[in-house]
């Protein structure tokens, strides 16, 4: 019998060791029970392995090398002083492992060239952890006039309201206004009892609670007691000029095209104004148009006005909300 070479071995996958000269942040990094490093390894389907202060990286040429600039990005916000929870470890995920760049505010629009965004608040940082989010925030603070369309979940609102909250504290503008339309979703809610804003609140609810998240709750009740916070309906803001203002009108699609020429046309001096709406979710009734879709139509080709769109791959609240939309739109 001749002699038979022995089978070759399989090939070891590529491997990719990073050195973390800090065991503290490593920790930090790694996350309680390597968490962070579990959901890095899930997403990008390698394996990462701790040896000593060494993190090697098991897997394709490609995710390894996206895995490393994740896990650099993330040591990298730990070095700067910052924390690093689940979803700071989403964002870095959805954006590739993007390093570097500073916080935004209304006279840093040097930092478009690249890099994070950031944008300060009286009570957090706060980023955007998409693409699409990044954009749209440029575009916030590049544009007087922006849209934000997309499903629910996607940080439309809650972005436009942290640009308002930052650009009003660093004395930009002098007011912050938010409005939506006054339109139940698709039920009845009959006569509300108290006074108007007892009886409009409900409505506005999102709004006070994405304010709440980025100025202490006393300072936020003592603006609005000044009127320089404003939250209303959309009908109170009928034969207003909306001057030095950062003007937000949330749940767009529910706004008449009367309406919505209305609100576009309050638009003052020194004033920015921001547009949110998702198309999938119209609660006017049967055969009254949407004023969102009548402003897309009539006003993309405006090069002053920015329109940013948002899909399921931006939305950031449990994964299971993206699954839900694309099984709705897949029905449609």
């Amino acid at each position: 019998m001749g002699n038979t070479a022995p089978p070759p071995a399989p090939e070891s996958p590529p491997e990719a060791a990073i050195e973390f000269p800090d065991n503290k942040l490593l920790i930090d990094l790694c996350g309680e029970y390597d968490r962070n490093l579990a959901e890095i390894e899930r997403v990008l389907g390698v394996q990462i392995v701790r040896r000593g202060n060494l993190l090697a990286v098991l897997g394709e040429a490609g995710p390894a090398t996206e895995a490393k600039a994740v896990l650099r990005a993330l040591y990298a916000r730990l070095e700067g002083g910052k924390g690093v929870a689940f979803a700071d470890v989403d964002r870095e995920l959805r954006m590739g492992g993007d390093e570097g760049g500073a916080a935004l505010d209304g006279d840093q629009l040097e930092m478009f060239k690249g890099g994070a965004v950031e944008i300060r608040t009286r009570k957090k940082l706060v980023e955007p952890r998409t693409d699409a989010q990044k954009a749209y925030v440029r575009a916030l603070f590049a544009h007087e006039l922006a849209f934000g369309i997309g499903p629910a979940g996607t940080g439309k609102t809650y972005l436009a309201v942290a640009v308002g909250v930052n650009m009003f504290i660093e004395g930009h503008v002098d007011r912050i206004i938010l409005s939506r339309p006054a339109v139940e979703a698709g039920e009845k809610l009959g006569y509300l009892p108290g006074d108007m804003k007892d009886k409009v609140d409900p409505y506005m609810q999102p709004l006070y609670d994405a304010l709440n998240d980025f100025l202490p709750g006393k300072q936020v009740q003592k603006l609005i007691e000044e009127k320089r916070i404003e939250i209303a309906p959309l009908a109170f803001m009928r034969g207003r000029t909306l001057s030095n203002a950062f003007v937000v009108l949330d749940e767009a699609q529910n706004a008449t095209s009367m309406q919505m020429k209305m609100f576009l046309t309050r638009l003052g001096e020194g004033s920015r104004m921001v547009i949110t709406g998702d198309r999938t979710q119209i609660d006017l009734p049967r055969g009254v148009p949407s004023g969102l879709a009548d402003a897309e139509r009539l006003l993309t080709r405006i090069p002053q006005i920015s329109f940013n769109y948002f899909t399921s791959k931006d939305v950031v609240r449990h994964p299971l909300v993206a699954a839900i939309i694309e099984a709705y739109e897949a029905d449609g």
